[in-house]
């Protein structure tokens, strides 16, 4: 079982302001490892020392996400490897797009059988890249995931679903994707540091991997609107009366049937 990681670099939001547009400013966010991708490496390092297995990270974004900075971040953290899909037509990808350059890195290693990432990026935080790359190798998704064991020649998944907690062993080809409570990453040390500097980074195009997509464009973004909300003191000294006051003001409202919308 070869075992892969993917992450992004992206900026912190604690550091971004937003402007009186309602405009996000990222000029002053530096870009980092995010605590949820922190995660992902550490459940995938964990998962990888057990099978006697390597461990390979993954990322796509511009050119900077292969910079030395950025690559000695996540090596740091416990990868033996990298592959980075670096190529600035990447910079702001959606889903669809960041899901195409990881499954195509995996499409083009052919020996990584699973893929492990954070539960959503700090940016963006929708929660799509691990099914849609899922999607895109043709391979089962599974999210929210809190525990992964090797179970013989296959993998034991335990993941919140809902208001309970799922077991659910299988074989075959997955990407995970890991709550962000799963773990308590482990920080770097400088030995860790230090050693970031020796191992092995592999930088591809987005043509490399297949990535043909045109990205939409976003012609506009504005703060949302809050409608007004209005506060209705009802007198309970007659229960009676006061219910009847209650529910002739939802109604009124159009909260309740029958009332005007």
């Amino acid at each position: 079982m070869k075992i892969a990681v993917a992450y992004k670099w992206a900026a912190d939001p604690s550091e971004a302001s937003v402007n009186a547009d309602g405009e996000v400013d990222w000029s002053r966010a530096k870009p980092a490892i995010s605590e949820y991708d922190a995660v992902a490496i550490q459940v995938a390092r964990e998962l990888a020392d057990a099978a006697g297995s390597g461990l390979i990270g993954l990322t796509a974004g511009p050119l900077e996400v292969a910079a030395p900075l950025a690559a000695k971040a996540a090596l740091s953290r416990g990868l033996d490897s990298l592959t980075a899909v670096a190529d600035d037509s990447l910079a702001g990808a959606d889903a669809t797009r960041t899901g195409r350059a990881l499954a195509g890195a995996v499409q083009r290693d052919g020996k990584i059988s699973l893929v492990i990432m954070g539960d959503c990026s700090v940016d963006e935080g929708a929660g799509l890249v691990p099914a849609v790359t899922a999607g895109w190798l043709g391979w089962r998704a599974m999210l929210e995931a809190n525990r992964i064991e090797i179970d013989g020649t296959g993998l034991l998944i335990e993941r919140q679903a809902g208001g309970a907690v799922e077991k659910i062993s299988f074989a075959g080809p997955a990407v995970i994707a890991v709550a962000a409570g799963a773990v308590k990453p482990k920080p770097p040390g400088m030995k860790d540091v230090l050693a970031a500097a020796k191992k092995e980074v592999i930088q591809l195009t987005a043509a490399q991997v297949g990535v043909g997509l045109a990205q939409g464009e976003v012609l506009a973004r504005a703060r949302l609107e809050t409608p007004a909300r209005r506060g209705v003191l009802v007198d309970a000294t007659d229960p009676a009366a006061a219910v009847a006051r209650l529910i002739g003001s939802l109604a009124t409202d159009g909260i309740l049937a029958g009332g005007p919308k």
